[in-house]
């Protein structure tokens, strides 16, 4: 039944070996082509989709080394990393067979083959594609399924997939441009409360006089500019998602807040004396680590169990492997379509370009990497030298480096909440969130 519906491409010089493959399939097929010349390839992918390629390795050449037939596996793949390919050969080398399964090929054969052995080969390969399609989830945002292939996000997708539908808080983690704010809208988007309200906040900006307002709202008259009535996010999201961003930036005293908020379930707006309950479901993430929102001196312990049932952690996208031709592959069609250029198509060098880069910015800096390549070539075809990354991750990273002496920073903040205090340690150890014996270790510490 598989292969009734199965549409084949085969590809080899010798038009005997066409001709017997035809013959066997068939009548086992829903429709198979044959192809002599490689460079007909591409053009035949383009105007018909099939379920499978069978691919000779070695095309007019006196020296068998199956360099064609990897270059033209690796052309395939770049034109549709789907699709499935046999190789064939009349020269069994180990070595071989090892590389060509290591480029993305399915299956490898030798020459003559076994009719029945052939025909086994395409049936488990074709198999094992629909079988990984039907059990391939991938969450979606608005509408638009997200992008990924690769190990890690498929754990991060099957993650997904269990966590979306409970009401379970959530703190993603993940480094800056991999897309959390993405992940927790696809996580609203597969809820039971996915037609209630979605809000977003980027606490790690809000200053801690606008915190509070913000956050629970106020009544009219609570302050000097309080000229009406505001909802707060947590009103604002009520039957709803809320989701932080940045939460690993906010201070102690903002977390005791939230804190109370969360534990209590209802709010009390600024100026109001009648507490609010709410119901919502909160999504939080940030570019710090579990190890830095571990630490009592920068995070409350209390508050990290309360926003992390489960967390999910987005990998970077140097782990993320073919993901980055999948995802370069998309921005390319999208900015093509958005700037008015609609042929444009990429070499196998500005995909090897793209591998051999570590991405500092991740998706973000890929994505703004490849609008600007679109804009700037003045072709159909982009080359590794249109391919431009912005200096501003390499200076972003020293600067980074050096904001990052933790026990700097540390010993700053004691300074000036003891200073503020007046030299008071119960007043600054409260303050800062922490015991006064946990003080006193720190001033002992730091020789303060």
């Amino acid at each position: 039944m598989l292969l009734k519906n199965a549409t084949i491409l085969v590809v080899d010089d010798d038009k005997d070996v066409l001709t017997a493959i035809r013959i066997l399939l068939k009548s086992l097929v829903k429709d198979i082509v044959v192809e002599q010349y490689p460079d007909n390839i591409l053009p035949l992918l383009k105007q018909q989709n099939f379920d499978l390629v069978i691919l000779d390795m070695n095309f007019n050449s006196v020296v068998n080394t199956g360099n064609e037939g990897i270059y033209w596996l690796n052309k395939i793949k770049n034109a549709n990393n789907d699709l499935n390919v046999i190789l064939i050969t009349a020269f069994g080398d180990m070595d071989l067979a090892i590389r060509s399964l290591k480029e993305g090929a399915s299956d490898f054969l030798v020459k003559p083959w076994q009719n029945d052995k052939l025909i086994q080969s395409i049936k488990e390969v074709i198999a094992q594609k629909r079988t990984k399609k039907a059990k391939k989830w991938l969450p979606q945002v608005d509408g638009v399924k997200l992008l990924g292939e690769s190990e890690p996000m498929e754990h991060v997708f099957h993650k997904l997939k269990k966590v979306a539908p409970t009401d379970a808080n959530v703190l993603i983690l993940g480094e800056n441009g991999t897309g959390k704010d993405l992940i927790a809208k696809a996580i609203h988007d597969h809820s039971l409360r996915k037609d209630k309200p979605f809000v977003k906040v980027d606490v790690g900006a809000l200053t801690a006089s606008l915190f509070e307002s913000e956050l629970f709202g106020y009544k009219k008259g609570a302050f000097t500019d309080a000229r009406m009535d505001r909802v707060g996010r947590f009103e604002a999201a009520n039957g709803g998602t809320l989701f932080l961003d940045e939460i690993g930036n906010i201070s102690l005293q903002q977390q005791a807040r939230l804190l109370t908020a969360l534990q209590n379930r209802c709010i009390t707006p600024l100026g109001s004396n009648t507490e609010m309950p709410i119901d919502i479901r909160l999504i939080c993430a940030t570019n710090v680590t579990l190890e830095h929102l571990a630490d009592e001196t920068k995070f409350r312990k209390d508050l990290i169990y309360r926003i992390n049932t489960v967390e999910v952690v987005i990998p970077p996208l140097r782990d993320r492997g073919k993901d980055i031709t999948l995802l370069a592959k998309h921005f390319i069609e999208r900015y093509s379509e958005k700037y008015f250029k609609p042929n444009i198509t990429a070499t196998y060098s500005f995909f090897k370009k793209l591998k051999t880069y570590r991405f500092p910015g991740n998706v973000r800096e890929l994505q703004y990497a490849l609008e600007r390549a679109v804009i700037m070539v003045e072709h159909d075809t982009l080359s590794e030298t249109d391919l431009v990354f912005s200096p501003i991750e390499k200076y972003t990273n020293k600067t980074e480096a050096n904001a990052l002496k933790l026990e700097t920073i540390e010993k700053n903040t004691i300074l000036k909440v003891i200073e503020k205090h007046n030299g008071n340690i119960s007043k600054s150890a409260k303050e800062l969130g922490i015991t006064r014996a946990a003080l006193y270790r720190r001033l002992d510490k730091y020789g303060l």
